[in-house]
């Protein structure tokens, strides 16, 4: 028995029905405060790299999606090399999740490699 099955007790997993559909317009999305944004990038090939790495340089986080490029393909290699170079000059952190994602952070913020959870 987990921890959090002794507090709450041992209740069936959750369905569809236990969460709500969030709006975005229902809600304010403009933060002046925040120090750094997260940025969702999909990229297509190396002319999307120069937005992606200014956000970087900015201090921001990236999540770059380069599920259209082909594995195979020497583009990935050259993106994930350009990627490492930057995270390297900021020291910040870069890891690939999966074949699909490439996260990229700025200085100061570093990435756990261990899963949370199970």
């Amino acid at each position: 028995m987990g921890f959090m099955s002794k507090i709450l007790g041992d209740r069936p997993a959750g369905t569809v029905d236990d969460y709500v559909e969030l709006d975005l317009d229902d809600f304010e999305t403009e933060t002046d405060d925040a120090q750094m944004s997260v940025h969702i990038a999909e990229v297509q090939g190396q002319q999307d790299m120069i937005d992606i790495k200014d956000a970087i340089y900015d201090g921001d986080l990236v999540i770059a999606d380069i599920t259209r490029l082909r594995t195979e393909d020497t583009t990935v290699e050259r993106i994930t090399a350009e990627l490492q170079q930057v995270a390297r000059e900021v020291d910040g952190d870069i890891v690939q999740k999966g074949d699909d994602q490439l996260i990229v952070t700025p200085t100061g913020v570093g990435i756990s490699r261990e899963k949370l959870g199970r």
